[in-house]
């Protein structure tokens, strides 16, 4: 008797060893899953909405569980504070710009936290700092983006309605320009035109290029201008010398002008006889009694050549 209670004694103390096994190894198991036995840093992050994040979800950095969100509070009036355990072998990996957001591990699955890596300048995170907050649309924000898109789908697809019933009524211009064949010949005749028209320039186009062409030839005056200095240089010439006459001719004008204004002004001589007849008239007599003292000069000459007294002296002179 003594024997059997022995063995079942020792039947039930190896059973007692082995289920204190399974839960050693199940509570390191599930420990080193929540990283509880892992030496971990404190990370506080300030949300607006946590969307349902509770303690004891997963925090992410690119891609790796690096810790646990360890505290969900309110933070001031609607704000919600969220402490979070990252293990210290992470913590080079979290910069002091990393931000932090609230996302879903898979499409339905827990809410998680995720950080990104930051800037390679800016410091690891110490203990207890706190990391910027990354806002993204959420689901609601994203439903409330899909409906308004929606009515504004509605919306325009109503407009298309009521304008294909005005087509189809023979509203508007649109509609005249689709039922009624006269506008349509119309345009086919407008555009007929332009045709014609872009034809029309197309030609002159060409007729510009060959008269340009002719001008880029060697040889013309164009070209003589563009290229050959000597011949712009006589033209430059030529321009200065007519630029010269024109000054001459203007002062020549000048000149006649004022000769003129002289011709017109009886305190001039030429004037008083231009413009005072009792001048004129004087001028003429006088001429007149010149011709006839004159005239009866060359007869008084004659008479003395024919007198007695120098009648020798003047055969004299004559021979000599």
């Amino acid at each position: 008797m003594s024997e059997v209670n022995t063995r079942k004694q020792i039947a039930v103390g190896i059973f007692i060893c082995i289920g204190l096994a399974i839960l050693l190894v199940t509570i390191f198991t599930i420990g080193g899953q929540h990283k509880t036995f892992s030496k971990t840093i404190h990370l506080q992050v300030i949300f607006d909405d946590v969307q349902g994040l509770q303690s004891g979800n997963n925090v992410w950095l690119s891609g790796m569980k690096v810790g646990t969100v360890g505290k969900v509070s309110f933070y001031k009036k609607s704000q919600v504070e969220v402490i979070l355990n990252i293990e210290e072998k992470a913590q080079s990996h979290i910069r002091k710009d990393s931000k932090a957001r609230v996302g879903t591990d898979g499409l339905i699955g827990n809410k998680i936290v995720i950080i990104d890596g930051g800037s390679d300048d800016a410091p690891p995170v110490a203990n207890n700092d706190q990391l910027q907050v990354e806002h993204l649309a959420g689901t609601q924000e994203m439903i409330a983006t899909l409906q308004a898109s929606g009515n504004n789908l509605l919306e325009i697809t109503g407009n298309l309605k009521t304008i294909s019933q005005r087509l189809t009524q023979g509203q508007g211009t649109l509609s005249q320009l689709i039922n009624d064949p006269s506008i349509a010949d119309n345009l086919r005749n407008s555009i007929s035109n332009l045709r014609v028209a872009a034809a029309g320039s197309e030609k002159m186009i060409s007729d510009l290029e060959i008269f340009s062409a002719r001008l880029r030839q060697p040889g013309g005056l164009v070209n003589q201008l563009a290229t050959d200095t000597t011949v712009f240089n006589r033209m430059k010439s030529a321009v200065d010398q007519l630029n010269q006459a024109a000054d001459q001719a203007s002062q020549f004008s000048s000149s006649l002008k004022n000769a003129g204004q002289k011709l017109n002004d009886k305190n001039t001589p030429v004037g008083l006889l231009l413009n005072d007849e009792d001048a004129a008239a004087d001028l003429q007599r006088t001429l007149k009694n010149l011709r006839v003292s004159s005239k009866e000069l060359s007869d008084d000459l004659e008479a003395v050549q024919h007198s007695f007294l120098l009648r020798g002296f003047f055969r004299k002179k004559n021979k000599e």
